[in-house]
């Protein structure tokens, strides 16, 4: 499955934990319901979580000084709820690392993920990676705030103008 960092396909240095068998070794991507076996690891191991949509991050406070990644995942593309957990993830628990959409997010909303805090998006389809590539540079001008504290663009601007 490709990964896109930034508008370009990037390796994907992480693996995923597989059921019933022991983490491997390296940069490994677990579950919520093995997470406590991820911080048993040693420390300098890379260590990420993958989330369901109806988790509430906050749970994951405890684990974030030693978590590199958190995966929120888009189980359709109707259903925006990685959106606020990205978000979340970034405002009120200053998270720091990598945040990676998965599932399916649409190339349509590459720039309202990367406004909540989302750094790579990984696409179960490799003919989209063109389409993903063009939709990172297609908006320019936003109207709402971020995490990512741009300056004021499009009506926003004005408030700062007439002063």
């Amino acid at each position: 499955m490709p990964l896109l960092e930034n508008g370009h396909v990037t390796e994907d240095r992480w693996a995923q934990a597989i059921a019933g068998e022991a983490l491997p070794a390296g940069a490994v991507i677990v579950p919520l319901d093995r997470l406590e076996e991820g911080l048993a690891r040693p420390k300098d191991a890379l260590l990420g979580v993958a989330i369901g949509p109806d988790v509430d991050v906050a749970v994951l406070r405890p684990a974030l000084p030693r978590l590199a990644l958190v995966a929120v995942n888009f189980p359709t593309f109707r259903d925006g709820r990685a959106f606020t957990q990205a978000r979340a993830l970034r405002e009120h628990l200053s998270f720091t690392g990598e945040i990676r959409a998965t599932g399916t997010p649409l190339p349509d909303q590459y720039e309202f993920l990367l406004r909540c805090g989302v750094t790579s998006v990984q696409t179960d389809r490799a003919e989209d990676v063109a389409v993903w590539q063009q939709a990172h540079d297609i908006i320019s001008i936003a109207y709402q705030p971020s995490v990512l504290h741009e300056r004021a663009q499009g009506l926003g601007l004005r408030r700062f103008l007439g002063k």
